[in-house]
Parts: C-alpha cells; structure tokens; sequence
C-alpha cells in the first residue's frame, strides 16, 4: 500500500525547468528566513460588527450541515486522492473530532441562542453516547486521539454551560474515560502520534507528532480546569516530547522521527506556521516559563507576514505538496491555536493580533458561510468553519 499520499518524507522534488526555478527560489525565501523578526502592518481589519456577521453565518452553516442524528461530517465526497483510512473505525474518529469541534463553536458563540438549542442537545446526546466506544482505527491508524482531545474539550464547556447535576456527573464520566483512552494510545516515546508505521504494538510504537502532543495537553489541561484527575506522568511525557522537538528559532519538528532532518522544509518557520503556536501555548498551559509574551509575538508575527506560506497550501488535494512541505490542513489549525495565544497576552498586544488574524480569517468566509482548507470527505467544511468560528470569537 502507499502512504505517498501524505507523508512529508515522502514528498519529491518539483520536476521541469520553470518549476526547478521556482523551487530555488523558494529555497532562497527559506534560507532568509530566519532573521529578525519585525511586526507586520496589519491589513485593515474587519469592525466587530463584520466579525460578528462572519460568526452568525458560519454558526448557521454548522446548523443546516448537522446530520440527522445530531454528528457533523460523513465518509460522502470521496476522491482519488483520500487518505489512508482504514473504515469503518478512521471515519468514526473522523466524525466524532468534527462533531466535538462543532460543539465547541456552537457553545462559545449560541448557548445563549434558543435557535441552536435542539442543534446543541443532539448533538452533546451524540457525543456522550459514541465517544466513549471509540477505539483506534487499525494497529495503525490512531485517529481517534484526534477524537479523544478534541472530544474533551468539548465535554469541558458542556460541563460548564451544563447546570443539572446529574449531566454534570455523565459528563465528568465521559471525560475521565477519555483520559484513560488518551493514556491507553500514548507513544512510547511519550505523547500521541495518529500513525504507528513501527511495530504496531498494543501501546504505540509510532513516533510522537509534535502538533498532536499539543492538541491532546491542551485538551488535558481543559478537562483538569473542570476538575478531571489528569496523570502527572501522561502530561510530563508529553511536555517532554514537545521539548526535544522543540528548535532554537521557535519551530517545531513536525515529528520526533525527523530529528535528524532540523533543517527540512517542513521544520523550518515556514513549514512550522501551523504547529508552532499550538505547541507553545501547550507548554505554556502545563508551566513552561520559557513561553512568554516576547515568544508569543515572535510567532504570531510570523504568521501574520508570512500567512502566504499556509495560505499555498489552503485547498491543495494532495497533502504536503505545497512548499515547505505545508498541507492544507494545517490552515485553520494553525490560526486556531494562534488565537489561543493571542488570549494570553496584554490587552494592546491581544487587540493588535487579534485584529490581525480576523483580518486573515473573516476575507475567506465561503458564500455558503463556511471555511475550509483541504478537501476532505465530507468534513472539510466542517471542522474549518468550527475552527474559524473558535478564533473569530477570540478576535472580538
């Protein structure tokens, strides 16, 4: 079988004469790229009311696209260029990830909203009742850490918003479950990785993904603010793989079977745009004081100046084949986690970024009030317009 599809090891060189010339001058971009970071301008950014407007017609778009038993997403829409998905259990990680994030950003911006009330309940009902059955793929494919972080992130504002004891204790239920399955899927190099293309062991084998680590400590610490028991040991392993991934101008290995290969494409700020906030703000979350405001910035500022590197990669089919190695999923990712950051900062400094990023996001709102980044069965519109509507509410 190939996995050519989308492995950045896997990714050739461009072939012809123009291309090769354009690949060197990409290649010379990379090389300058990591000098002195200096604050972008930002574009004109929308008013609060354009933002709001842009958040009104995504939530709307999540409410028609919900599925009749309250998930978001399906296995419809298939191309010649799918990823490797073993069925039936990759789709219902799949459907489970994008329906968590879809309650996230349906309760930070209409639990207040008595028109996403019913869209709300069936889908909060649909994730108690699936979640905790979900198991991974295929020895090697373990999507479904995807569905356990993303999933208790949602669990945690449900138990917030929640006001009934009783819901409360089912949910509380539900999320030390998750952990347990995020314990029972860790790497044994600490961490989470969605592949193990090793031994595929009943613990993993499969190297640990820095972006992944992230995701799943910032999922744990949620679940902790709501009063879940998180093992020390899970959270230091993981810490601890984002460390040696970790590289001295901020970037971060995309994974730790790279780290004889620092200087590829994908590792370097450029390929590093969409993982680098994530992976700070999670060491930030769990105590690492070498995060800080100027760190935050410094990458934040990245982002803003270099958006077109991502933005190359935005609805590309094949993952990884833009430059610097970037897939079009790392989009919204990305400027979802930057959001994150931008609510740890000063008040000047989160208006200023936060400014910023709605002025990237709002500009790329389909007609049909949804955001996406890479064609992806049918999910694709899903978790982008979820993603986006998470991080337009933090640029209010």
């Amino acid at each position: 079988m190939n996995f050519s599809t989308h492995l950045p090891l896997s990714k050739k060189l461009p072939q012809g004469g123009l291309t090769l010339l354009l690949f060197s001058l990409s290649l010379s971009l990379l090389r300058g790229e990591d000098g002195n970071h200096s604050t972008p301008a930002p574009t004109p950014p929308p008013t609060k009311r354009e933002i709001r407007d842009s958040i009104d017609r995504g939530c709307e778009f999540l409410k028609t696209k919900q599925n009749k038993d309250g998930s978001w997403g399906s296995a419809r829409q298939t191309k010649g260029l799918n990823i490797f998905a073993p069925v039936p259990g990759s789709h219902r990680a799949f459907r489970l990830a994008v329906t968590a994030l879809s309650i996230s950003a349906l309760i930070e911006n209409k639990s207040e909203d008595e028109k996403y009330l019913s869209t709300l309940q069936k889908a909060e009902s649909y994730l108690l009742e699936n979640l905790p059955d979900l198991r991974r793929a295929s020895p090697m494919a373990i999507y479904n850490v995807w569905a356990h972080s993303y999933g208790l992130q949602a669990l945690a504002r449900m138990h917030e918003s929640t006001k009934g004891s009783e819901e409360k204790k089912k949910i509380e239920e539900v999320m030390e479950q998750q952990v347990e399955m995020l314990q029972r899927y860790e790497s044994v190099d600490g961490g989470w990785g969605y592949y193990d293309f090793n031994l595929q062991t009943k613990q993993p084998s499969g190297s640990s993904i820095s972006f992944v680590n992230a995701t799943g400590l910032v999922a744990l610490k949620e679940a902790q603010n709501r009063g879940v028991n998180i093992p020390k040991r899970l959270t230091d392993r993981a810490t601890a793989a984002i460390r040696r991934q970790r590289l001295p101008d901020h970037s971060f290995l995309y994974g730790e079977y790279l780290k004889y290969r620092p200087r590829r494409g994908i590792n370097r700020p450029a390929g590093s745009l969409g993982r680098s906030h994530a992976c700070n703000f999670a060491l930030q979350l769990w105590g690492d004081k070498t995060i800080t405001d100027e760190v935050h910035k410094i990458c934040l500022d990245r982002l803003i100046k270099r958006n077109g590197w991502l933005d190359m990669g935005r609805k590309r089919p094949v993952p990884h084949e833009s430059w610097a190695a970037v897939a079009g999923y790392f989009f919204y990712y990305g400027h979802l986690y930057a959001s994150f950051c931008v609510e740890t900062l000063n008040d000047k400094d989160r208006s200023f970024y936060g400014q910023a990023l709605a002025a990237i996001l709002v500009p790329l709102q389909e007609k049909d009030g949804s955001w996406w980044d890479f064609p992806f069965y049918d999910y694709h519109q899903q978790y982008g317009t979820a993603m986006a509507l998470l991080s337009l509410k933090r640029c209010l």
